[in-house]
């Protein structure tokens, strides 16, 4: 099947539980359950709760995005990556400024794997603008960095990537329907920015080609995370 086929709102909604510890995500997901397919672990509840809330999620019949942007050398990710396959995550990121071996030895890993999770390739994070990239030195503007380095990662195997809205319409371009792209920096209407800087709505973002729309804070801080994802639901359901 197509990342875009056959699929409703649900399906390409994955909520971000960017919370501190695996009761406060447990809950969460209670509030949830039933209008929810999709979860994020990231960084700060896999540090927290290890990878027994993935474990959890999956008993529970939810799909898990597993975003700890691996970055390092080759022979690490490609281990890394194979410990992450074992948990039975659907989708996986690794970060594309890694480079192209640190990529393939990330997909070769997975020669194997009964059922392997998407590799997913982190582009520009969507809290970086123009000013940002210069001052590590990327003279590039957040686009064509995005480009390059997802032209790196389909040399290194990888058709999946994580890009922001302003991207993603480009990406589809080059990846082509069977490409898988993540969107992040989804702001539903009435929500505050906060520390993003390339956003859209989310269905302008699954317009533009998105596969997946990754969604935070304007659930998890809503008086009503239900009735969030209940707005949210109808606004991509509009696309």
């Amino acid at each position: 099947m197509k990342p875009n086929e056959n699929k409703t709102a649900r399906d390409k909604l994955i909520v971000a539980l960017d919370v501190a510890d695996a009761a406060s995500a447990l809950a969460l997901v209670d509030r949830l359950e039933g209008s929810v397919r999709w979860f994020k672990v990231g960084l700060e509840l896999y540090i927290a709760a290890g990878p027994t809330i993935v474990e959890t999620l999956r008993k529970r019949g939810h799909s898990v995005f597993l975003d700890l942007k691996l970055h390092d050398i080759p022979n690490t990710v490609a281990g890394a990556v194979r410990s992450a396959a074992s948990l039975g995550v659907e989708l996986l990121t690794i970060h594309a400024l890694g480079g192209r071996a640190m990529m393939s030895a990330a997909q070769e890993a997975l020669a194997g794997v009964a059922t392997p999770p998407r590799l997913l390739a982190v582009t520009v994070l969507t809290s970086m603008d123009s000013a940002q990239l210069a001052a590590i030195g990327v003279t590039r503007e957040p686009a064509q960095q995005v480009e390059l380095l997802a032209r790196l990662g389909l040399a290194a195997g990888i058709n999946g990537f994580v890009c922001s809205a302003e991207e993603v319409a480009h990406l589809r371009a080059i990846t082509g329907p069977d490409g898988v792209l993540v969107t992040p920096g989804i702001r539903p209407a009435g929500s505050a920015i906060g520390d993003q800087k390339r956003v859209a709505g989310p269905a302008e973002a699954l317009r533009r080609g998105a596969s997946y729309l990754v969604i935070g804070r304007p659930i998890t801080q809503a008086a009503s995370p239900a009735q969030a994802v209940a707005e949210i639901l109808k606004e991509m359901a509009e696309a």
